[in-house]
């Protein structure tokens, strides 16, 4: 069964969490991105979720990394400057291996991809349309929790204010084991601990090379692109986000 809306992209992306499971959602408003952290403070407690307005940009992903921590399904967003802000904290959730999805929906062009203090990779889902808006929403929840690796949805203001039919399908939802949780220990003998700080420097040379691993693995089995006319093409165009649907027109003008 599926259900076809009118929707902006930013309104799609907040359904689509909510579809994926997506309970928390910790934020600080910024435009052109108001109507997504608008629709989750509406629908996000009618599903027994918490939303919370942060203080800051680096209070909410702080806020994002506790949650992910606990085992749940957690999402911030912003635009490029407020990304900005949240650098350190993607830092530190990335190194600790926390699965969480953050919505950067830029202002004017690409401003903020990775970010941070290097040696770390979000994974990053590039939507050119409010429908993939919606289903890349869903896949990176998917993918954060599988490999334990904050996604990044790259959205811009055109795609987050632009109104476009989207088709809702139903995705039953899968629950997760996360025996690495902050959870409490009523059923263990030992503390789980969320760490990111290694003092020796061979114990964060381990750690190090368990992350590169994993992005190589990352990158074996989830790169993936969409062609078109490329067979007898002289000149390629490469975009990604709503530019590629630029690039696309321009290309069969010039056919």
């Amino acid at each position: 069964m599926s259900e076809k809306l009118l929707m902006k992209g930013n309104e799609a992306i907040g359904k689509a969490a909510i579809i994926a499971g997506c309970r928390y959602y910790f934020g600080y408003p910024i435009t052109p991105q108001s109507e997504l952290i608008e629709y989750m403070a509406k629908h996000l407690p009618q599903t027994g979720g918490t939303f919370l307005q942060a203080e800051s940009e680096v209070a909410a992903i702080n806020m994002v990394y506790g949650a992910a921590g606990a085992g749940a399904r957690v999402m911030t967003s912003s635009s490029s400057p407020g990304v900005s802000l949240k650098q350190e904290g993607i830092s530190y959730i990335a190194a600790a291996e926390l699965p969480c999805v953050i919505v950067n929906i830029m202002r004017g062009g690409p401003a903020t991809k990775g970010g941070g203090h290097g040696d770390y990779h979000c994974i990053v889902v590039a939507p050119n349309s409010a429908q993939e808006m919606t289903d890349l929403s869903i896949h990176a929840f998917n993918l954060a929790d599988q490999y334990r690796n904050p996604v990044m949805i790259l959205g811009d203001g055109a795609l987050g204010q632009m109104m476009e039919p989207v088709t809702f399908h139903d995705n039953p939802l899968v629950p997760v084991d996360k025996p690495w949780a902050t959870t409490g220990m009523g059923e263990r003998g030992k503390p789980n601990n969320i760490n990111t700080l290694y003092l020796e420097p061979e114990a964060l040379e381990q750690v190090n090379i368990k992350l590169q691993q994993k992005y190589q693995v990352i990158q074996a089995r989830e790169v993936r692109w969409e062609t078109s006319h490329t067979d007898d093409a002289e000149l390629i165009l490469v975009a990604y986000g709503i530019t590629s649907r630029i690039a696309f027109s321009a290309m069969k003008m010039a056919r």
